[in-house]
């Protein structure tokens, strides 16, 4: 109880508050919302299928916890319904045996609109700490190559343990910027089936897991952001095949890192906007926002809300290349 009175005492920030009833026009919405972002999320376990089977753990599970897998076309998505002791999911032996990662419901839906298959060449450009590359790895079955970068040295060394912990096999990872990178690998002619770019964010759909997002949002960080995304995403396509697929997300509500990004890669590049079918309810793009007008396929992308799903915020953008990217385009 005290730690949600705790949480009563973050508030959005004026500027934000008016952008998300802005978002969220109807006041039941908004008022679903903002209730929902001061409660602590869900705890959202994933199983690690290249060590357990999802039956096995589950099972294995319910044995000390009450556990549920919610979405039948992906039951290794499970929720632990008990009330935890801090830090108990992370201590448990299944855990640190590498049986399951500790994961956000809404952080797996990348992967799950990825699609990534045995066999396949992925680049996974943000890797760190490796929630989304573990989850990369497992649906590939340790077959195929995956690329796992980031360019914090920190965050690599969290990665490596994640992937050894996880039991990846078939991954190499590297430390650099992500745009050098890719601009590295174009000239070498290395092409990815997949590319996955979970770029960093303003952090708006963390609030729940992290209430210092209600103090650190600010404008000014979220157009800065939104230029950095750009850079990201049109490097990301210069080492894509033909017909490859890019899935695009964030941990944002924000337009200008969310539609405005996918815009800007319609207007830009050989690229088509995927409809993506994810376990969780799933709101259309926005089309547009304050003076600016996007075009009409962003409304294939999807807004995940907290109060829509008790989950987390989230966005997701599915590509496929058209045309191989020679050269420079900027």
């Amino acid at each position: 109880m005290s730690n949600t009175k705790h949480r009563k005492n973050y508030v959005l920030k004026p500027v934000l508050k008016e952008r998300m009833r802005e978002l969220l026009k109807d006041e039941k919405d908004f008022d679903a919302f903002e209730k929902i972002i001061h409660e602590r999320q869900r705890s959202f376990i994933r199983c690690n299928t290249l060590k357990i089977s999802s039956s096995d753990l589950f099972k294995r599970l319910n044995e000390k916890w009450k556990v549920k897998q919610p979405f039948f076309r992906n039951p290794e998505v499970m929720v632990v319904e008990n009330k935890l002791e801090p830090g108990e999911l992370g201590n448990a032996l299944e855990h640190l045996l590498g049986y399951y990662y500790v994961q956000e419901v809404s952080s797996m839906l990348s992967v799950i609109a990825l699609q990534p298959k045995p066999g396949d060449f992925v680049l996974d450009l943000t890797a760190a700490p490796g929630s989304k590359t573990t989850q990369i790895a497992a649906a590939m079955e340790n077959k195929g190559t995956l690329i796992a970068n980031d360019k914090d040295l920190g965050r690599v060394r969290v990665l490596a343990a994640n992937l050894e912990r996880c039991g990846v096999m078939n991954c190499v990872v590297t430390r650099n910027d992500g745009v050098v990178l890719c601009d590295k690998m174009n000239k070498a002619g290395y092409k990815f089936d997949k590319v996955l770019v979970d770029t960093s964010c303003s952090g708006e759909g963390t609030f729940r897991s992290s209430p210092k997002t209600f103090m650190m949002w600010n404008i000014k960080q979220v157009k800065n952001l939104s230029r950095i995304q750009k850079r990201m995403l049109s490097a990301a396509f210069k080492v894509l095949k033909k017909d490859g697929e890019l899935v695009y997300s964030t941990c944002t509500h924000a337009p200008e890192e969310n539609e405005a990004v996918v815009d800007f890669a319609l207007k830009n590049f050989p690229v088509e906007v995927e409809k993506i079918t994810l376990p969780l309810k799933c709101r259309s793009g926005i089309k547009e926002w304050k003076d600016k007008e996007y075009d009409i396929n962003v409304e294939k992308t999807c807004r995940i809300y907290p109060q829509d799903n008790d989950s987390e915020g989230f966005f997701v953008a599915k590509f496929k290349l058209k045309e191989e990217i020679k050269g420079e385009m900027k």
